[in-house]
């Protein structure tokens, strides 16, 4: 039986290998490899997978939406794979907090969108489809990839629970909560009406 000691060692380790995972920013690297510039110098500054398509490269936006998506869900996938539920959990938490935080980046990430519904789809796939759902008619009905994100995000704590996920659920507010935060600015200008559409430059 393992002992106290040896639990929160693991559980440490779980958070490093999520925190890691999720620092790793995709955007920049992709456009940097595929000369596009400097993200933090174009549209937002944001290193997400919105402003890589202010680029004007559907290719390397689509790559950077999967691989940020794809790193949450690796995170998740693993630790389900080799360790307990409650690992599984801060592994999750701390990849979205790698993203929006990379120490790489002195702590300005993206903000965690892809990354939020990967992880939703390896946690729980028909809640993470629901979200993935809700991003399509916020953004569509508004153009705004902010109000997508939101849509996904508060529609993630009413799937959880509707869908019989309540285990994840502090995990799951965590992760709104996390999104509304990286979303603020974009609500102030939702707000004053000056919001950039998708594919917009700003």
């Amino acid at each position: 039986m393992p002992t106290i000691e040896t639990t929160t060692i693991a559980l440490m380790l779980w958070a490093i290998f999520g925190y890691g995972i999720g620092s790793i920013p995709f955007g920049l690297v992709l456009a940097r490899v595929m000369g596009l510039g400097n993200l933090r110098e174009i549209g937002s500054g944001n290193i997400g997978a919105t402003n890589v398509l202010r680029t004007g490269n559907k290719k390397a936006a689509a790559l950077t939406l999967l691989l940020d998506a794809g790193k949450g869900a690796f995170v998740v996938l693993i630790a389900k794979l080799l360790a307990n539920p409650d690992a599984v959990q801060l592994a999750a938490l701390m990849a979205m907090i790698g993203h929006c935080y990379p120490v790489w980046l002195r702590f300005k990430g993206g903000k965690g969108v892809a990354t939020f519904l990967g992880i939703m789809l390896a946690l729980a796939w028909p809640a993470g489809i629901g979200c993935c759902i809700a991003w399509l008619v916020g953004a569509g009905i508004s153009r705004m990839s902010s109000m997508g994100a939101l849509a996904a995000a508060s529609a993630s704590t009413f799937l959880l629970v509707f869908l019989g996920y309540g285990y994840i659920l502090l995990l799951g507010i965590a992760l709104t909560i996390l999104v509304f935060w990286r979303h603020r600015a974009n609500i102030h200008r939702v707000r004053a009406g000056n919001e950039p559409k998708i594919g917009q430059q700003g």
